[in-house]
């Protein structure tokens, strides 16, 4: 594995915005000074029986640099932004966590921040509020790796669970990876926020099982490794009536770049040769099978299909109020 300490730094269709299950929502947020946009931060498609609500969490603005990916010119980078019509000195990061309805139980798929991220996060309590969805009734939350954007909301500041009734579901290589115990008592510098952050989440209170790849997580969701991002990174096949989608967490950070790039590598790729490796195949399935995806740092509601364009790919939004058809 290329791990550098620079590396280590870093069926039916249901679709659209839960509003109407919130009467009286809007001039709620408008007497606590919320602007109206927070209200469009829950997507909610059908895929066979089972029902996904996409969880808009925020955004962080990243200041360009040419460190962010490691192996293009900063110019390049900036004309592939300019090309996607976004900013060429910022990016713009957003997460989507998502919320499962399956076989009865709900099942959220990677915590975001809650109340410990940067300014501009915390979106995904708010999105259960707007969905009418008690944290207390989530029954699983399943996490894709480590990173503090997936983890840090399965607990609050002062430490109890977000989601105390949840049974929290992690892979196995991931959680080998960083609760070594060489790793835990002298981590290398690259890694001491990170395993800090572990440690922090997973030392108590939470009722932690670990899964493993190529199998099911829970009834209709089977977890793919598609390590390199981190070690034990996964992705997840979910499949009801006859139907399937990829959630591929973060085998791309924003598809501007990553999905029409694939050969290039983020600052956060752990492992980058082998990152690039999970991108290709996994890209190259999804276009090939015509399956559609949801990632974790697309623009929300961060899900769609993968199209072959000219030798590479791109990213196909799925279509407001018409779901993944």
């Amino acid at each position: 594995m290329s791990m550098s300490r620079r590396t280590l730094m870093a069926g039916g269709v249901l679709a659209g915005p839960v509003l109407a299950s919130a009467p009286g929502l809007a001039g709620a947020a408008s007497a606590a000074g919320a602007p109206a946009a927070d209200l469009s931060g829950v997507y909610r498609y059908g895929l066979g029986e089972a029902t996904v609500t996409a969880l808009h969490e925020g955004g962080v603005k990243r200041p360009l640099d040419a460190s962010f990916v490691r192996n293009a010119p900063l110019p390049e980078v900036q004309g592939a932004l300019a090309q996607a019509f976004l900013p060429t000195d910022t990016l713009p990061i957003t997460f989507t966590p998502l919320l499962l309805t399956l076989g009865g139980k709900r099942v959220l798929v990677d915590a975001g921040f809650a109340d410990q991220g940067p300014p501009g996060t915390g979106g995904t309590l708010r999105g259960l509020a707007l969905a009418g969805v008690d944290p207390g009734s989530v029954d699983a939350v399943v996490i894709s790796h480590f990173h503090p954007d997936h983890i840090l909301g399965l607990k609050r500041k002062d430490g109890t669970p977000t989601f105390p009734n949840a049974q929290v579901l992690v892979p196995e290589p991931e959680w080998r990876f960083w609760t070594e115990d060489g790793r835990v008592a002298n981590p290398p510098e690259a890694l001491k926020a990170n395993v800090g952050a572990v440690q922090k989440t997973f030392g108590s209170g939470l009722k932690v099982e670990r899964y493993a790849w190529d199998k099911e997580v829970l009834p209709g969701l089977t977890a793919l490794g598609t390590p390199g991002h981190t070690p034990g990174h996964t992705s997840f096949r979910l499949e009801s009536g006859g139907r399937r989608l990829i959630i591929a967490s973060d085998i791309t950070n924003h598809p501007a770049l990553f999905v029409r790039h694939p050969d290039w590598s983020a600052l956060f790729d752990m492992d980058a040769d082998q990152a690039r490796a999970t991108r290709h195949k996994t890209l190259a399935m999804l276009a090939d099978e015509r399956v559609p995806v949801a990632f974790y740092h697309a623009p929300f509601p961060a899900a769609g299909h993968i199209a072959k364009a000219g030798g590479t790919y791109e990213f196909v939004p799925l279509q407001w109020g018409l779901g993944l058809g």
